[in-house]
């Protein structure tokens, strides 16, 4: 199963640019995979901490990554408990931390964890085995519930009548599969409102992942530990390949990089905040034309990178 899980790391070129590994630095790749990003750090000299809830991810990046020895540590868990990891290692912070949000292709392209419409599997979506199901969650949501998710972390247009389709079909104990659920979720959506670039279920599909595996807490988590987990001089970067990921990323950075805290309207600071963080990236770092040739999952991608200051 490890040399199955093979993910290409997306934007490369710009990670390392502008997250600078180099000897002597400690990374932190909070969402591991197969270890692509990891060994962009290693290669440049870093010693690196993984962290991924798949443990087939990290078998496979722990057999990728072994020829770095004692340079790389893989952890199983979820990046939102990053600061506490680094507690129980007895580490107080690293110079760059890296979150790669979202669905890796294995995960994806594997329909036994439930992730594809594009072929029959259980309805599961979990990053790893703990937790609630796919199949769990579509029990307990009421309509109104699972509208509310395909509308907010979907964007889906036609949520009530999506979330209608789908709940009867629970209800009445018709046996789902995603193929199924794709079905009921076209089924749903007037033919002639079909998107015409992305297949009918795609925002349903990113919408129950989002919230099987909880991933906006993961990520707000995160970004609040920031201050806490960067050292002086460090980078944090995270790319995101949904818009309220991104929209996340952007306000929280901004949020860190701001200086003055008095209210709106005041003529003159008085409070002599200073800023703990800089912006590195002004706007989203995006795959060039060779990457998204090669990769069209990148088109999607976000990357964007914050500096500690002190």
């Amino acid at each position: 199963m490890t040399e199955e899980f093979v993910h290409e790391p997306v934007l490369a070129r710009e990670v390392v640019e502008l997250l600078r590994p180099g000897p002597g630095l400690l990374f932190l790749d909070g969402t591991l995979g197969g270890g692509g990003h990891s060994s962009l750090f290693l290669e440049a000299g870093a010693h690196v901490i993984g962290m991924d809830k798949d443990p087939r991810a990290l078998a496979a990046a722990g057999a990728r990554l072994a020829r770095y020895g004692e340079a790389f540590r893989a952890v199983r868990g979820d990046f939102r408990d990053a600061r506490n990891v680094l507690a129980a290692l007895g580490l107080d912070g690293v110079d760059g931390a890296l979150v790669d949000l979202g669905v890796s292709s294995p995960q994806l392209d594997d329909p036994a964890r439930g992730f594809s419409f594009r072929q029959g599997g259980p309805l599961d979506m979990r990053m790893g085995p703990e937790g609630q199901t796919l199949a769990d969650l579509l029990a307990r949501l009421d309509e109104r519930e699972l509208a509310g998710i395909l509308s907010t972390y979907g964007e889906e247009p036609f949520a009530r009548p999506i979330a209608r389709a789908i709940k009867r079909a629970v209800e009445a104990g018709e046996p789902l599969d995603t193929a199924r659920l794709a079905e009921l979720v076209g089924g749903a959506i007037p033919r002639k409102a079909w998107p015409k670039r992305i297949h009918p279920a795609t925002r349903t599909f990113q919408a129950l992942r989002i919230a099987v595996n909880d991933e906006l807490g993961a990520l707000a988590a995160w970004l609040e530990s920031l201050p806490r987990l960067m050292k002086a001089g460090g980078r944090a970067g995270a790319i995101a390949f949904h818009s309220l990921e991104d929209r996340a990323v952007k306000e929280k950075f901004r949020a860190l990089c701001q200086a003055c805290v008095c209210p709106p309207g005041m003529p003159v600071c008085g409070c002599g905040a200073r800023a703990s963080f800089s912006p590195v990236t002004r706007k989203p770092a995006m795959a060039g034309d060779a990457e998204l040739a090669r990769n069209p999952r990148s088109r999607s991608a976000r990357l964007r990178v914050v500096e500690r200051l002190r």
